[in-house]
């Protein structure tokens, strides 16, 4: 296992993934503080206001079409010049090549959680908000990413199967308003991309409740295990395309 999350990061050596990885954040985060500036008059309650503005770009449209060109991008290499069939006849589990994507998309998006909420804090200085910076908006962080989770494991399924790059990302865009309409339609903790609205409390900065948390756990972990189960399943019986 630890050889082939090795052998995935050195895939993304000398890549431009990096760069993708640092500006889309950057990008969200000008246009929640642009529009936290204009809007100072309406917005006035410190970090949660700015929070509110910046995670709504971010989390709710960013995020999401982030996870996808990565997922799609750790794929791309064994798409290419009949790679997955070498791939397939290594000595190397399918659990361990679906597995490996997953951790190294993950640390990946680990990464850029971190650097929001590092951007988060530096806007606020920017700002000169005067409150205590709310310690609350990290466990919102990790729990975006840990609801990343669910996002990663089913646009892994799709990337493995579609050699296309930018399908994947399509799908990811068009599930996006697909689970803002379940979220507004209290359905949300049912559907992946939902999950991340309510993991950072993109849309409303309410506790979730008790049952409400739990679901939130337990809906992640059930997605992933799905999602995991059906590439890796289909990984062993189906054969993949390649070019």
């Amino acid at each position: 296992m630890k050889r082939s999350i090795y052998a995935e990061f050195l895939k993304l050596r000398h890549s431009r993934i990096g760069f993708v990885l640092v500006v889309l954040p950057l990008i969200s985060m000008l246009i929640g503080c642009l529009n936290f500036y204009f809007n100072q008059g309406v917005l006035t309650n410190g970090w949660y206001s700015l929070w509110t503005q910046v995670s709504l770009f971010y989390g709710e449209f960013f995020l999401p079409i982030l996870i996808a060109i990565c997922c799609a991008y750790v794929c791309r290499l064994e798409h290419l010049n009949r790679n997955w069939n070498m791939l397939m006849t290594s000595p190397v589990s399918v659990s361990s090549v679906f597995i490996a994507k997953l951790v190294v998309v993950s640390i990946l998006i680990l990464f850029v959680q971190m650097l929001f909420i590092g951007l988060y804090l530096l806007a606020g200085i920017l700002f000169t908000i005067s409150e205590p910076f709310p310690v609350e908006t990290i466990s919102m962080t990790i729990r975006g990413w840990f609801a990343s989770l669910s996002i990663i494991s089913l646009q892994l399924a799709l990337s493995l199967r579609i050699r296309s790059f930018a399908i994947p990302i399509g799908i990811s865009l068009c599930a996006v308003f697909i689970g803002l309409g379940l979220y507004i339609a209290k359905l949300g903790l049912f559907f992946p991309y939902s999950l991340l609205t309510f993991g950072m409390s993109v849309l409303n900065q309410v506790e979730m409740t008790g049952i409400q948390n739990i679901l939130f756990w337990v809906m992640n972990m059930t997605f992933i295990v799905i999602f995991a189960s059906m590439s890796i399943n289909q990984l062993k019986n189906k054969d993949i395309k390649s070019s």
